[in-house]
């Protein structure tokens, strides 16, 4: 029973406990995926069922994760299996289990308002919010929110981290950002707003069918 109940994994040349980064991120992926649709259905069609469905998933998921072990965590196990072929990047599993924490605090929140008092307010959206922005963090850029949150509370620093942001004293030179390059991202922010000041009228003309020329609604009254 004791390894049914282990957080995290023991791996020669670790002090601590580990996780294997990888698939915390495709597991991450994942449920991102899940939420951004649900939480779209229920901004755009006002169907909340694929949202109530999304936030039983994320709660169970995350209980499992914490209370039983990551290792038996249905999300993280099809994570696993999508990154087998790749190396394992291993991270302290200490301050994934705060970050998984505070998911559970998000998902019981959520599981309280909208599935139980069925209900909807500008704190479910801030909550959403939040959790697609951990995720999507997560997933895109490998960084754990929680766990900078756990450093901050802790004020220690957080053994293991993804892409080794606790041991790394100074950037290499392919990380380092000059100033062309910044000018050019602040030139392209201009482009975009460009676009937006010039054309939007011009593309909130619906388009034709190809062929036919007639366009979506006149298809759709036929």
């Amino acid at each position: 029973m004791g390894n049914v109940f282990k957080f995290g994994e023991d791996v020669v040349g670790y002090n601590i406990r580990v996780l294997n980064e990888r698939e915390i991120r495709a597991g991450a992926g994942l449920l991102f995926v899940l939420m951004f649709i649900s939480i779209l259905s229920a901004i755009m069609q006002g169907n909340f069922i694929l949202l109530k469905y999304s936030i039983m998933i994320f709660l169970a998921d995350m209980l499992i994760r914490v209370l039983i072990s990551p290792r038996y965590s249905p999300v993280l196990i099809l994570g696993r299996f999508i990154v087998r072929n790749q190396v394992p990047e291993y991270v302290g599993a200490v301050q994934k289990k705060f970050a998984w924490v505070i998911g559970i605090a998000l998902g019981i929140t959520m599981f309280v308002l909208i599935n139980i008092m069925n209900t909807f307010s500008v704190i479910t959206g801030l909550i959403c919010l939040i959790c697609l922005i951990f995720l999507f963090f997560e997933t895109a850029f490998g960084i754990c929110l929680g766990c900078k949150v756990y450093s901050w509370l802790y004020k220690e620093k957080a053994q293991y981290c993804p892409g080794e942001v606790c041991e790394i004293k100074d950037r290499q030179e392919i990380q380092r950002t000059s100033l062309p390059q910044w000018i050019v991202v602040i030139a392209f922010v201009v482009y975009i707003f460009g676009l937006v000041y010039f054309l939007n009228d011009n593309f909130k003309t619906p388009p034709r069918e190809l062929f036919s020329g007639k366009s979506l609604e006149e298809m759709q009254q036929e």
